[in-house]
């Protein structure tokens, strides 16, 4: 059911409704700045991969009147380790860094999306549902998307918050460079006995593979895990199998809430802006999700085009952004990438070089500077 009816025309026309649409939507309506915001989906996804909002997200949820609530949903972590199986190589903390959000807040993203849409209908604004786009041609004037109903939107200006499918950036002839890992992902919300505890996000080191274990609100644990081959929904034993080869003796798990397979690239736009038309959050850059990064980035660049556009400026956006996504996919792809080294001696001198650097406070530092996205502000 339709939110509100489509209107005929608007300034700056959203095609997608999550984090990141959601974001830009908020950011527009604390401008005064008039925009329709259209997703295909009939209600908005009830199941979730990202699980990690970061310090400057924060800051910029605060900006948009989104923080506190979210804050209330998540839970504060402040410490991040780094295992081979039950052997620490690193483990450094949030707690310094210069924000007043000096922790990771861990939250579903469905969590994340309903306070963005309170936040949003508090400004008088909601999403048009279910309208998926079609079309999307723009003249020297402005920009007409029509739908799968029929109907049509004229806009000032149109932005493909849509995904790594994205009509938009399609429309736009905008190419995404970049290539797919070989693995796919498995990702699963579980109730378990997790030696470690509920107080630290766990990276883990493994021959075979990948995985990141993170406490959720609700005594759950989000698990994510690359694999050669995932089953398309993986079940208790699945998760407990991939737990017991790459942390043994650390996890017991009871039930399995939820879980899904993916297959993850890392790709970036090669513009953020054809004309009239713009892209952000996954409809300009996909990656890795070690680290948590791909939401959060999404985000920023949701209040950065929205500021942007407000200004009447937005030649400034790209020049902005793009140079972040380059950076976070880059980082993202070498945490990976140490993380699945297969050769045993490299394996060796990873772990031997690791607990070194971990006693450098510049490096600890330098490392949850990145992981929290302060370097974009």
């Amino acid at each position: 059911m339709n939110a509100t009816a489509l209107p005929a025309s608007t300034t700056v026309a959203i095609v997608g409704a999550g984090p990141t649409g959601l974001a830009l939507a908020v950011t527009l309506a604390e401008a005064g700045v008039d925009f329709v915001l259209l997703d295909r989906l009939a209600e908005g996804a009830n199941t979730s991969r990202a699980a990690v909002v970061h310090a400057r997200t924060l800051e910029v949820l605060q900006e948009l009147g989104a923080d506190q609530e979210l804050i209330a949903r998540g839970l504060k972590i402040d410490r991040f380790t780094v295992r081979d199986g039950s052997r620490t190589l690193l483990s450094t903390t949030f707690g310094k860094l210069p924000t007043a959000y000096p922790y990771a807040l861990l939250v579903q993203q469905d969590r994340t999306e309903a306070v963005l849409l309170a936040r949003l209908r508090e400004l008088g604004g909601d999403v048009h549902r279910p309208y998926q786009v079609k079309g999307v041609v723009q003249d020297e004037n402005g920009v007409t998307l029509t739908t799968d109903t029929g109907e049509t939107l004229r806009a000032d200006y149109a932005v493909g918050a849509d995904g790594m499918h994205s009509a938009v950036r399609e429309a736009a002839g905008i190419g995404f460079s970049g290539s797919a890992y070989g693995e796919s992902f498995v990702l699963a919300d579980v109730e378990m006995d997790w030696a470690p505890g509920a107080d630290e996000v766990s990276l883990g080191f493994s021959s075979h593979g990948i995985s990141v274990v993170a406490p959720l609100p609700g005594g759950h644990y989000r698990v994510v895990a690359t694999v050669d081959e995932a089953p398309a929904e993986p079940d208790l034993a699945f998760v407990q199998q991939l737990l017991d080869e790459r942390a043994p003796g650390q996890a017991r798990v009871s039930a399995v809430a939820w879980s899904s397979r993916f297959r993850v690239h890392h790709r970036v736009a090669d513009r953020y802006r054809a004309g009239r038309l713009f892209l952000a959050g996954d409809a300009a850059h996909v990656h890795s999700p070690a680290g948590g990064q791909g939401m959060n980035t999404g985000i920023q660049d949701a209040y950065a085009l929205g500021r942007a556009l407000a200004d009447g400026d937005p030649a400034r956006y790209e020049p902005q952004r793009r140079p972040v996504a380059l950076r976070v996919v880059a980082f993202t792809d070498r945490m990976t990438r140490i993380s699945t080294v297969r050769n045993p001696l490299v394996r060796s001198l990873r772990n031997a070089v690791l607990p070194v650097l971990a006693r450098i406070p510049a490096f600890r530092t330098s490392l949850t500077t990145e992981l929290a996205e302060l370097r974009y502000r």
